[in-house]
């Protein structure tokens, strides 16, 4: 859900060529663009690798943009990442989900 809520958030630009910095708690999606991994896997051909629609669908609005990650730790009392915690929780608790179709087609 972290890696869908990136690409929803991304998708939101109306312009291209932004400075975007994004907080996320999720050390597997930060390290994945920070460290470059996700651009190895894209040029291996995604061998193993779990959602890779979202991955491919990510690297379309990463190219448009300078995407900078920052990881914060947590449940570590951040204001802000509280916050996203709240509003991941009411969303998962009103059952209007976005739907993941890579997902849901077995890709």
């Amino acid at each position: 859900m972290e890696l869908m809520a990136v690409v929803e958030a991304l998708k939101m630009l109306t312009r291209d060529g932004l400075d975007v910095v994004i907080y996320s708690d999720s050390s597997y999606v930060v390290n994945s663009v920070e460290k470059g991994w996700v651009f190895g896997w894209a040029k291996k051909g995604w061998k193993d690798k779990k959602n890779v629609d979202l991955w491919q669908e990510y690297l379309k609005y990463h190219n448009k943009h300078r995407v900078k990650f920052v990881w914060v730790k947590g449940h570590a009392n951040n204001p802000m990442n509280n916050r996203c915690d709240e509003l991941a929780t009411m969303a998962a608790d009103s059952r209007d989900w976005l739907v993941d179709f890579g997902y849901e087609n077995g890709n």
